[in-house]
């Protein structure tokens, strides 16, 4: 059963057609690369699905909860609207931490946040935030970020930042993570580690949607590759057929600009 199923997916930014009917279903454990010029509708899919966009019409559907149906009459409530928040975990490309908390309190803010809502938080506040840091302080330390925890953003590399940024994501235990381009801001030698958690999540079975301008790495770490063109799905298919055998013309120019 797939994990996440996209059914003729429209986005609209005013006159504008950016998505013009994206199908896709992702299995669990999988790893999905998008690849694409800039403009293809690539970062508006991954925020739709992610809910930072409201698409215009189609339907989403991710570990068997609808989370968007155009067709539908029914509203979904408030708390409805946050669990399938939660069901997935975006990692911007631009990091996006809170510059005024250290590493441990970027990571843990939002599960405090959402730890608020248990019905037995005020008599076990102190349990519920003390296992909250140590399961941080466990996962920031899956990062290698262990001395880094009292460190603001602004002390950290760009690939420290990418990482913790991926924490903070995988925090919330998401069912699916998405990664919008993580490498783009950083130097050749940072891409490397940010890299390097990803393959390891990928190790781990983690399900991964990944926009990406990597073509090794969408190779080596992908089950399957969308190629975006003009907002509709051009090509997709297994990572070597797409990479080493495109079908199509705008394939084939896209990957001979990229040297591939």
């Amino acid at each position: 059963m797939a994990i996440l199923e996209v059914k003729n997916l429209h986005k609209n930014f005013g006159k504008t057609q950016v998505l013009k009917g994206i199908d896709f279903e992702l299995e669990k454990g999988q790893v999905m690369s998008i690849i694409g010029s800039s403009g293809s509708g690539k970062t508006t899919l991954l925020r739709c699905v992610a809910q930072l966009e409201t698409a215009d019409s189609g339907s989403i559907k991710v570990d068997g909860s609808t989370i968007f149906d155009s067709n539908s009459s029914q509203k979904l409530t408030a708390d409805e609207k946050m669990k399938n928040q939660l069901k997935t975990g975006l990692v911007f490309q631009s990091f996006n931490l809170f510059p005024q908390y250290n590493v441990l309190e970027n990571v843990t803010l939002a599960m405090k946040l959402q730890a608020k809502r248990r019905a037995d938080y005020k008599e076990n506040k102190k349990e519920i935030l003390a296992e909250i840091d140590l399961k941080a302080k466990a996962l920031i330390a899956k990062m290698g970020l262990s001395d880094k925890l009292g460190n603001y953003p602004c002390e950290l590399s760009g690939g420290q930042q990418q990482r913790v940024s991926i924490v903070r994501a995988m925090a919330l235990e998401p069912s699916i993570l998405f990664f919008d381009e993580p490498t783009s801001a950083l130097d050749p030698e940072l891409t490397g580690e940010v890299l390097k958690v990803i393959r390891e999540l990928a190790e781990e079975n983690m399900t991964m949607v990944i926009v990406t301008h990597e073509m090794d790495f969408a190779r080596e770490v992908s089950d399957n590759i969308i190629f975006m063109d003009n907002g509709v799905i051009a090509e997709s298919g297994s990572a070597d057929d797409l990479i080493n055998n495109p079908q199509t013309d705008r394939l084939k120019a896209f990957l001979s600009k990229i040297g591939k």
